[in-house]
């Protein structure tokens, strides 16, 4: 899942908001063409309660930055052992209060892991110039509230590439270790895993003269796994998610599937800890393979035809529909190699657009989830993962970019647990009640 806003609107935000926000994000994920209304239906406005004035977010009372959780200590949070599950939420917490963000996180919505998005650009547009105050208060409240940071770091600056663009890695690969040397001295013992780069297998993120090349990849993920365990043994280090496509040109997007075949035959679990995954749900509970769609009464009314229509192409199911499809199709490629890697799915979550009158471009799926449905997927797919035993970290996506983005056309805003308002939305009560067992 792509960003909000362009870096190039950052220094007009930091006016507002005191702090930066991420990238636009595309109007739509290639995947594969699917067949709709020429005209879209109207969507409801909400007659529920969030038709009237919401309430605020719930925030921390004036004690709470007084007290320090029992498992936060100077040294650094306990290490987070193999067999414990780990529930988080990505924030996108460089904007807003920190502090509040951190403690609604833990206090309120129970989790123990935190994923923040680091912008490597933002942080060293320039070779000799560091930007570290976007991320101080990130992590030195992750840290108070006894929160385990997850960093997943995405594109690079322009001074790094010959053609300028920041959507692919650096020529040198070594200024990409250069930086993770300079990211850990800064925060020692602060950041307990890194997610090194983000669905690579398109073009928006690796963008190369040779297009998309899982051997590429692995060298790149070898070299930050090598740099990040000389500094720091103990942080997880998990290879970058990629995002769930259908059949592409290795160009402009490539099949997961096949390019996890080519990055596991390549050694790339040599060079990662934890398996990244991702699924951001279309409108198919997450128990449901893509074969089983058309037995689901949405299959009768959906708006959004994907996971019904287009279920195979030949005799390959179109996986990327449905969550289940998807990460059974990942584990069943990594057992092929390793019997004990896990999965860490570093994004997840169901698009709502209930109580909006408009949903973004290319995401009708939204269209076709409540928010009661919303709450109930997230939480079901939480438990799935936790009694898989294939899952050691998962993140969802996300809590609170309603209300830090830019409205409900933005890409990230209906997947939020909370409206852009900033009032919790059914998802955010389902997750807080969910029992959590490590």
């Amino acid at each position: 899942m792509k960003k909000i806003l362009p870096l190039s609107l950052i220094l007009l935000l930091l006016a507002a908001c005191g702090g930066a926000v991420d990238e636009a994000a595309p109007a739509e994920r290639p995947v594969l063409t699917v067949a709709t209304p020429t005209a879209a239906p109207a969507l409801p406005l909400d007659s529920g309660p969030q038709a009237e004035l919401p309430p605020p977010l719930i925030a921390a009372p004036e004690s709470a930055g007084e007290e320090t959780p029992a498992e936060s200590n100077a040294d650094g949070l306990p290490l987070w052992l193999p067999n414990h599950f780990g529930y988080g939420a990505q924030a996108h917490a460089v904007v807003g209060d920190p502090a509040l963000t951190m403690y609604v996180l833990r206090n309120q919505l129970g989790l123990e892991w935190v994923k923040v998005q680091l912008e490597w650009p933002l942080v060293q547009p320039e070779p000799d110039v560091y930007n570290w105050f976007f991320y101080d208060g990130v992590v030195a409240e992750a840290q108070a509230h006894g929160l385990y940071l997850m960093f997943s770091i995405v594109n690079a600056p322009p001074w790094t590439r010959a053609d300028g663009i920041t959507h692919g890695p650096p020529d040198d690969y070594n200024d990409f270790a250069n930086f993770l040397r300079q990211l850990l001295a800064r925060y020692p013992q602060q950041i307990q895993a890194i997610e090194v780069w983000n669905e690579q297998n398109l073009d928006r993120e690796w963008t190369t003269a040779a297009g998309i090349v899982p051997e590429d990849y692995v060298r790149f993920l070898a070299l930050s796994y090598e740099t990040i365990k000389s500094v720091d043994p103990n942080i997880i280090v998990i290879s970058g998610a990629l995002s769930p496509t259908g059949e592409g040109d290795w160009v402009r997007w490539a099949h997961d599937f096949d390019y996890l075949d080519r990055a596991l035959a390549a050694g790339m679990l040599n060079y990662s800890d934890c398996v990244g995954a991702h699924h951001n749900g279309y409108n198919v509970p997450p128990d449901v393979r893509v074969q089983d769609t058309n037995s689901l009464p949405k299959a009768q009314t959906a708006y959004f035809r994907g996971p019904f229509d287009n279920q195979f192409t030949g005799d390959r199911p179109n996986h990327l529909w449905t969550f289940k499809s998807t990460i059974d199709g990942y584990v069943e490629r990594i057992r092929q190699y390793d019997a004990d890697m896990m999965l860490c799915v570093t994004e997840f979550g169901w698009a709502s657009s209930e109580g909006y009158d408009v949903y973004p471009e290319g995401f009708g799926f939204a269209v076709d989830n409540t928010r009661e449905e919303q709450a109930e997927y997230i939480v079901q797919a939480f438990q799935l993962m936790r009694n898989s035993g294939d899952v050691w970290l998962a993140f969802l996506f996300n809590f609170d970019f309603g209300n830090k983005g830019g409205g409900p056309t933005d890409d990230p805003v209906p997947y939020s647990i909370v409206d852009t308002n900033g009032a919790p939305r059914p998802a955010f009560f389902a997750v807080a009640d969910m029992a959590k067992t490590r």
